[in-house]
């Protein structure tokens, strides 16, 4: 499995669908924006549409925070759009607003090196800033379901650190203590805890 973390992200062009469009994007042109692209294996399937809605759940706080969630599965646009289309009742990701990529083929998944034998994704989560660069990777096995909680503490740390120059420990809160990076800093820290 590759690292990423502390490269330039891959860039890809492909096709993006939401509720009301399908259109031809291109990673390199949300430059200037965090990027929290994460991979999930099929549509249509069991754990996917609860990771789906949670991120949807969260979006808000996201965009708040100048990030744009990207999914993205091995699906055609068509798949996705079925699905989009397809209530929240019977399984389906009706009101599911941030895009959806179709990477038929699996080119964008193998580059971020999630492609699995059987040919669909791992559950990889991205966390680009807004220079590029993958500053946080995480994957998961098909059966495991992440946490968007964690991708959002994971996007507040991150902008902590480049506001402040600081370093964010263990279980670090949006708004809780961090550490400059000294000895006497870490030392009061952890007397502190």
């Amino acid at each position: 499995m590759s690292v990423l973390v502390g490269k330039e992200a891959p860039n890809f062009k492909a096709k993006c669908v939401t509720k009301t469009e399908c259109k031809d994007i291109e990673l390199k042109n949300y430059k200037g924006k965090y990027v929290v692209l994460f991979f999930y294996p099929l549509d249509f399937t069991f754990v996917c549409p609860t990771e789906l809605h949670a991120f949807q759940a969260c979006q808000e706080e996201f965009i708040k925070n100048n990030c744009v969630l990207l999914g993205c599965s091995v699906d055609s646009h068509f798949s996705h759009m079925a699905w989009l289309n397809t209530p929240k009742e019977k399984g389906g990701i009706q009101g599911i607003t941030y895009g959806l990529i179709s990477d038929l083929g699996g080119h964008i998944a193998k580059d971020y090196d999630v492609l699995n034998p059987d040919g669909i994704a791992y559950r990889g989560l991205f966390l680009i800033d807004c220079d590029g660069i993958v500053r946080h990777q995480v994957v998961n096995d098909l059966p495991l379901g992440r946490n968007v909680e964690e991708a959002l503490r994971m996007l507040s740390a991150l902008q902590h650190t480049e506001k402040h120059g600081e370093v964010c420990p263990a279980n670090w809160q949006k708004g809780s203590k961090a550490i400059h990076t000294t000895t006497e800093s870490v030392a009061d820290y952890l007397k502190a805890v």
